[in-house]
């Protein structure tokens, strides 16, 4: 089967498992998983960060930061395609009590100016109007297309926001991607933001796993609320073994996945009826229209999974996302096969 749905369809390699193997755990409810805490000061030392904690998912992470952040009542700023509003099960407002202003790009990649979210802040307003406390970016952006942020435009917003003295998230889920894209550091990319999370389990291919950064007591902070949420692992030094060498290794790798997904959005854009400017492709995320093709996007994904190959079908669009286990191979089958379907 050929798996181009997500980059956390993965498996651990053969060293990830043998780190995992050979891992020396603890509790580390208390602490004491060396391996864990061995991860934790790796991924602060590569983000210049003060502190890191190990988190089961990045949507743990998000959630974490958005309730530190901010407290009930309060309004967040998002990009209206972004992942924390749209795939994250409305868990600002469930765990934070906090509500979202969406706020749509007018450059399709999904990414923000601060002209465009200056626009939407709320502050110094009336009592009883409802305070933004919160900016929340995201690069990659997930259905932008895997667009990329460089670090200036993010230290604009940054500077700007805390201006104002609004905090900055980061869900970098993907932010390595951008990093190889960019020739950018992660540290540069999110130098200025108040808290980062990144997850070890999509492009950089570990089995399960996201980090959260930011100040020694934000995430001393975040660790009692990662226990609230259910995020007390024990002995998990047996994963963060294989997030350690996705952390270190992983990133080495990742310009082939991004040379596969240029390849890949290169040879959709020659089919009937698709739609794909593929120069715009820069990381791993391919989103093509196919309204122009006769078939709807979900008749399309399900001729392929006969064919043995899976997509996400997402309205008039397909994504495929490329990653460690999807060869150059894999891509001209999958092509041979859209030509197949579209005729």
């Amino acid at each position: 089967m050929i798996d181009l749905r997500s980059d956390t369809v993965t498996k651990p390699t053969a060293q990830m498992r043998k780190a995992m193997a050979e891992a020396e755990v603890g509790d580390d409810v208390y602490g004491e998983d060396p391996t864990v805490n061995l991860l934790q000061e790796r991924a602060a030392e590569i983000f210049g960060k003060e502190a890191a904690l190990f988190v089961p998912t990045g949507s743990m992470g998000n959630q974490i930061a958005v309730k530190l952040h901010t407290k009930p009542g309060d309004e967040i700023i998002i990009e209206e395609r972004g992942h924390i509003f749209n795939y994250e099960m409305g868990a600002p407002s469930v765990i934070a009590g906090v509500i979202i202003r969406a706020v749509k790009a007018r450059n399709d990649n999904g990414m923000l100016t601060w002209d465009e979210i200056s626009g939407a802040i709320h502050v110094n307003l009336p009592y009883y109007a409802c305070p933004t406390s919160l900016i929340c970016l995201e690069n990659t952006h997930n259905f932008g297309g895997g667009s990329v942020m460089s670090a200036t435009d993010c230290a604009e917003i940054c500077q700007n926001a805390h201006d104002l003295n609004l905090p900055v998230h980061l869900d970098g889920a993907r932010i390595f991607n951008a990093s190889v894209a960019l020739n950018e550091s992660v540290a540069e990319l999110s130098r200025h933001c108040d808290s980062v999370q990144f997850c070890l389990s999509k492009g950089l291919g570990a089995p399960v796993g996201s980090m959260l950064l930011g100040e020694r007591d934000f995430i001393e902070e975040a660790r009692v609320w990662r226990k609230r949420l259910g995020g007390g692992m024990r002995q998990v030094g047996i994963l963060a073994a294989a997030g350690l060498i996705a952390l270190t290794e992983s990133p080495k790798r990742l310009h082939i996945d991004h040379e596969n997904a240029k390849f890949l959005a290169e040879g959709v854009a020659n089919l009937r009826g698709v739609s794909i400017d593929a120069e715009k492709v820069a990381t791993n995320i391919v989103i093509f229209d196919v309204l122009e093709t006769g078939k709807n996007s979900a008749e399309i994904v399900a001729q392929l999974k006969e064919r043995e190959i899976l997509a996400i079908p997402f309205g008039k669009a397909i994504r495929m996302v490329t990653h460690s286990d999807i060869s150059r191979e894999d891509i001209e089958r999958m092509l041979i096969a859209m030509r197949e379907i579209l005729g």
